[in-house]
């Protein structure tokens, strides 16, 4: 028969056991939020930062899915079960892909791509729902490079996305459509020569078309004009030149083009296009 001091010296350290263990688990929780913490920080700062870069991480994970959704379709087409849970498409930068359930981490440590993936294979036509997926993939690339290059400016921006730009669609791959070039409108056609590109400066605008407020007006529509090279804005105080093959403008200074060279110069072609010739 236990005492009264007995069940008091009892009630003591069952108490301060207690404490024990509510101190321990929240020394452990601590530790494990800051290794936590210590691994983002350190993914962070591994992520991408250049246009360079990022559009190489871009360019790796839209491989990966490219492969997915062409070259092994059948293994991706059987691991989107619609009886598993949601699945998401994965493309890493290794060039490899995924099917995975997303990630369990709020907010996640970058942009999901599309949710459930899997739920409409049965529902619908393979082309179509490989069309359905080709799209959603392609808006998770954007958001993924666009999160990368948060910090990047105006310039850098306009510069990753025109390269990004520059390359087919996974959807364009995957349904076989041929990437359409731009259709001719009062820009290109203003700062064209007679179905080619000339260079384009200040002086060669003040042509007959464009005097009086018909320049004014052009003025403005090239004030949307990009370098394919540094990504900056159109200046009538500069001189320019167009690619004759992929249609692109140019600072004459950044790909070391003289107004005086260009004149001798039947059919341009830029550093890209060049090299995509010699390969």
């Amino acid at each position: 028969m236990h005492t009264q001091p007995d069940r008091h010296l009892f009630s003591c350290l069952q108490f301060e056991f207690i404490q024990f263990f509510q101190s321990l688990f929240c020394n452990l929780y601590l530790l494990i939020s800051d290794l936590k913490l210590d691994a983002e920080m350190a993914a962070v700062s591994s992520s991408p930062r250049t246009v360079e870069e990022i559009f190489k991480d871009y360019s790796s994970r839209r491989s990966g899915i490219v492969r997915a959704l062409t070259d092994e379709v059948d293994e991706f087409y059987g691991l989107c079960d619609p009886e598993k849970e949601n699945l998401c498409l994965y493309g890493h930068p290794d060039e490899s892909w995924e099917v995975n359930l997303p990630a369990e981490e709020v907010p996640p440590e970058l942009p999901e791509p599309a949710l459930g993936i899997n739920f409409a294979r049965d529902g619908m036509n393979q082309k179509d729902w490989l069309s359905l997926v080709a799209v959603h993939s392609d808006c998770w690339l954007l958001s993924v490079a666009f999160y990368l290059g948060a910090r990047l400016n105006r310039n850098e921006r306009k510069r990753m996305f025109s390269l990004i730009n520059d390359m087919p669609t996974v959807y364009e791959i995957v349904t076989e459509r041929k990437a359409e070039k731009d259709k001719p409108n009062v820009d290109s056609e203003s700062i064209s020569r007679g179905g080619t590109k000339r260079p384009l400066d200040g002086q060669a605008k003040s042509n007959k078309k464009l005097e009086g407020e018909g320049y004014e007006e052009d003025e403005d529509e090239h004030g949307e004009a990009l370098c394919g090279s540094c990504g900056g804005n159109y200046s009538a105080d500069e001189f320019w030149i167009g690619c004759d093959i992929c249609e692109r403008w140019f600072h004459g200074k950044c790909v070391k083009i003289t107004p005086a060279k260009a004149e001798n110069i039947k059919q341009y072609k830029c550093p890209s296009c060049m090299k995509r010739g010699k390969q």
